[in-house]
C-alpha cells in the first residue's frame, strides 16, 4: 500500500518539480534594504539605506548589461520606503524567479561607565563622598564579513500561503492547481522544499565569490524574514558587511567596494543561473 501511494504521489508531483527546476531565470527582484524614513543601521559616516541602494543599483546594471535575457525588477530605486509586504508582492505579481535583498549588518551598542567626579551626599548622619558615572555609548566593532540568510523554517506556513496564492506562475497551465484539491497542498509543500534548497544553493554561492576576495565568510544562516516569508520563490537576504565597523564601513561607502560587492553577488547568481538551468 504505501509503494502505491509512493508511485501515486511522485506521479503527481514529479511534472511540477521538474518544470520548477528546469525553469529558466528571466526575472530577478532587486531590494535595497530599509529606504525613505527607515535609516536602518547607522555607522559613524553613513545609513544603511544608502549603501543598500548605492550597492543594490550597481548590481542591477551589472546583470542587465551581463545578462540581457534577464529583467531586472527593484523593489525602489530612489531614497523611498515600499513596506515589507509591498515588497514582496511586487516579486509575486512580477512572476520574478529570484529575490534578492541586500542589506547591511550592524552589532549592538555597548556602554562604559566614566567617573566624572564626586558629590558630597549625607548617610546615617555621616558626610561622604558619592562616585558620579557618565555613561558613553559605543557602537563600533572589530567584527566584519558577509553572511547571507534564507528564510527559517518556522515561517514556512506563510511561505506555503504565498506559492498557494501565485500558484498559476509555477506551471505554465493557469488554473491547473486546484486549491480545494488535497494533492494541492503535496505539491505547494514540494514548491516549498525546492525553493529553500535552492534558496540555500544560491546563499552559497554567493557567499563562495565574497570568500574568493578575501571578505570573511560567515556563512548561509535562517531567520524568518518577511520579505522572504511572503515571496513565492527562491531568495536571500545578503548582509554585505558591518556599518559599525570603521573599516568595513569606510570600504562600503566607497566606489571600489560597492562596485567589488555587487559584483560577488553577481557573480554568485551567475554560478547559480547555471545550475539551475540544467
Amino acid at each position: 500500500m504505501r509503494t502505491i501511494f509512493i508511485a501515486v504521489f511522485l506521479l503527481i508531483t514529479t511534472p511540477y518539480l521538474l518544470s520548477a527546476k528546469g525553469k529558466k531565470i528571466t526575472k530577478i527582484v532587486l531590494d535595497a534594504g530599509h529606504g525613505g524614513s527607515d535609516n536602518g543601521a547607522r555607522g559613524a559616516i553613513s545609513n544603511e539605506k544608502d549603501l543598500t541602494l548605492a550597492v543594490t543599483l550597481k548590481l542591477g546594471k551589472i546583470l542587465s548589461d551581463s545578462m540581457r535575457e534577464v529583467e531586472v525588477i527593484y523593489t525602489r530605486t530612489t531614497d523611498s520606503y515600499p513596506s515589507l509586504v509591498e515588497r514582496h508582492e511586487k516579486a509575486n505579481k512580477a512572476n520574478a524567479d529570484l529575490f534578492i535583498a541586500v542589506h547591511v549588518n550592524s552589532t549592538p551598542y555597548t556602554y562604559t561607565k566614566v567617573l566624572e567626579g564626586y558629590k558630597t551626599v549625607k548617610r546615617h548622619h555621616k558626610t561622604v563622598k558619592q562616585p558620579i558615572y557618565r555613561s558613553i555609548r559605543h557602537h563600533e566593532t572589530t567584527r566584519k564579513g558577509v553572511e547571507t540568510y534564507v528564510l527559517a523554517l518556522h515561517r514556512n506556513s506563510q511561505k506555503e500561503k504565498s506559492i498557494g496564492e501565485y500558484s498559476d506562475n509555477l506551471t505554465d497551465s493557469p488554473g491547473l492547481m486546484d486549491q480545494n484539491d488535497p494533492q494541492t497542498s503535496i505539491i505547494i509543500a514540494q514548491y516549498s522544499q525546492s525553493f529553500l534548497s535552492r534558496s540555500v544553493s544560491l546563499g552559497t554561492k554567493i557567499q563562495e565569490q565574497f570568500g574568493r576576495e578575501g571578505r570573511p565568510d560567515l556563512g548561509v544562516k535562517q531567520l524568518p524574514l518577511e520579505v522572504l516569508a511572503g515571496s513565492a520563490m527562491p531568495g536571500v537576504l545578503v548582509e554585505i558587511g558591518f556599518i559599525t565597523n570603521i573599516e568595513e564601513e569606510a570600504y562600503l561607502n566607497s566606489e571600489n567596494g560597492q562596485e567589488e560587492v555587487a559584483m560577488a553577488i553577481y557573480k554568485g547568481i551567475k554560478a547559480y543561473k547555471a545550475d539551475a538551468e540544467k
